[in-house]
């Protein structure tokens, strides 16, 4: 872990530099790479991602940390000997894959890769991250390397450092079977290669032609490595237009995380902000409620609310409103911490909490829209007419029965006209199924004295539409106080608390 520099036990002023320090960055991946590994919360996943197999996709929504994952890869390589090299949407700019046959762009995607990865190759042995293995056995073995070149182009490494060179993916290929990259392997991180994705025709085709491509480079190359990222939406488009893509589906990696882990990567930035080491193990292996009280440095203990959120524990109030992702509590604390520093409070109380709400859904709702309108054009229509009718308001408002989930959607389909960019046909049952998916909505279950909720990621055939497992559906916190503006006081009689996350 990097050495931070301790912060004295004193009242704390959440100005700007203070909050940052403290939560870090919204996203994680723009933060400093010393800060971002003194937080990170190494998970089962990373772990899977650490692995040598030789291709791995990491899939996952908006906000649960696939690029600062890449971003702790990449570093720890450097630490490690490998050769890290990342590419991104920048890189391929240039790449002509309006190639109509595909096999033609398979073809010209490996072509493409081969000569980026080549020349950032060259380049990258100038690089911070490659300085770290810089030692005489790095120097030997740039040597050797600077022979290879010799033999290969005729040119030494400095003079391809200063231009590039186009290669084919045979002599690429060629090239990194030579005993050199057994001592020293190239991990290849592409990311953010869905940044402009429409969901269009050619979208589906031009990324399942780079799929394939690295596939083909991965399993000719023993000592290259890939490591894509991407969002869940372009990979189930992509998974579910192209039946050549059922052969990358066993490298694939879920990215996701439990309130549990969530609450720990929390107690971990605080405690490295205040320069103290912490076992991350143990905090995983305790119950929530044993370890919340490391929130009490930052946090009022327990929010002064009503209905079920009276003298509710913090940490309970913060799970509750966030979506599994490690982004959402960055951003409600953030903007919580924000307003404490204009209430002059040096802990986030509840008032700083209750009047950011409002904000933090309102944002939810938006980014949601956003990164789901490439299936579905009007989504922001939808889910604001997901809102509790004056009727629904008297009884259980956004909490539905399957058949009142079907309903209340056969009434939105009677007054608006929506279409999946897939031509999918647009029924209640295909809408239901595509809020879950998006986790706009919530699988639930009473279970004795505890709510229990599931997300998509967690059982994806919860909701389908040949069985019945007996949950109910619910509308998940973070959106509540967007569609219900007028009445946020309700929701705390409303809004159950999360309590099934209590057990690590």
């Amino acid at each position: 872990m990097s050495t931070i520099s301790a912060h004295p036990v004193s009242p704390i002023e959440f100005n700007e530099d203070t909050i940052r320090a403290i939560f870090g960055h919204e996203a994680a991946e723009d933060e400093t790479i010393e800060r971002l590994k003194s937080y990170y919360l190494k998970t089962n996943i990373y772990n899977s991602m650490k692995s040598q197999i030789p291709l791995l996709i990491l899939v996952g929504h908006k906000g649960v940390g696939k690029s600062a994952l890449l971003k702790v890869l990449a570093s720890e390589d450097g630490d490690e000997g490998r050769i890290p090299i990342t590419v991104q949407p920048n890189d391929i700019f240039d790449l002509d894959v309006s190639e109509a046959n595909f096999l033609k762009k398979i073809e010209i995607w490996k072509n493409g890769l081969a000569t980026i990865i080549f020349n950032k190759l060259v380049q990258s042995l100038n690089d911070p991250i490659t300085s770290r293995i810089s030692n005489k056995t790095f120097a030997e073995w740039c040597s050797r390397f600077n022979n290879l070149l010799l033999a290969t182009f005729g040119k030494k490494l400095t003079d391809l450092q200063t231009e590039a060179i186009n290669l084919s993916s045979s002599t690429f290929t060629s090239m990194l079977k030579n005993t050199l990259f057994s001592e020293k392997p190239i991990v290849i991180y592409l990311d953010d290669l869905d940044r402009g994705w429409e969901n269009t025709t050619a979208d589906i085709k031009n990324l399942s032609a780079m799929l394939n491509a690295v596939r083909d480079l991965s399993r000719d190359m023993q000592n290259l490595k890939f490591r894509i990222a991407l969002r869940s939406d372009v990979y189930y488009a992509v998974r579910t237009s192209d039946e050549t893509t059922d052969k990358i589906d066993g490298s694939v990696i879920w990215q996701s995380w439990s309130n549990h882990e969530i609450l720990v990567m929390l107690i971990k930035r605080i405690e490295t902000y205040f320069g103290r080491e912490i076992n991350q193990d143990f905090l995983l292996s305790q119950k929530q409620r044993d370890i919340s009280h490391y929130l009490n440095q930052v946090f009022e203990e327990r929010f002064h609310g009503s209905g079920h959120w009276e003298n509710a524990p913090m940490y309970q109030v913060l799970m509750s409103l966030i979506r599994k992702r490690p982004r959402d509590l960055v951003k409600l604390c953030t903007l919580a911490a924000r307003k404490a520093y204009q209430n002059h409070h040096h802990l986030i109380l509840t008032t700083d909490l209750e009047s950011v709400f409002k904000n933090y859904s309102n944002d939810r709702l938006t980014d949601t829209s956003t990164e789901y309108k490439s299936e579905l054009p009007m989504i922001q229509e939808l889910l604001l007419k997901m809102k509790p009718s004056q009727k629904e308001l008297l009884a259980s408002p956004c909490l539905f029965t399957r058949e009142q989930l079907i309903k209340k959607l056969s009434n939105i389909l009677s007054m608006s006209h929506f279409t999946f960019k897939d031509g999918k046909e647009v029924t209640p049952q295909s809408l239901a199924a595509f809020l879950y998916k998006i986790n706009f909505i919530t699988a639930r279950k009473s279970t004795g004295s505890e709510i229990l909720r599931v997300y998509y990621d967690e059982n994806q055939y919860i909701y389908n539409d040949f069985t019945d497992f007996g949950y109910s559906y619910e509308i998940h916190p973070a959106y509540r106080w967007a569609l219900q503006p007028s009445s946020p006081a309700a929701l705390f009689r409303q809004i159950e608390l999360l309590e099934s996350d209590d057990q690590p």
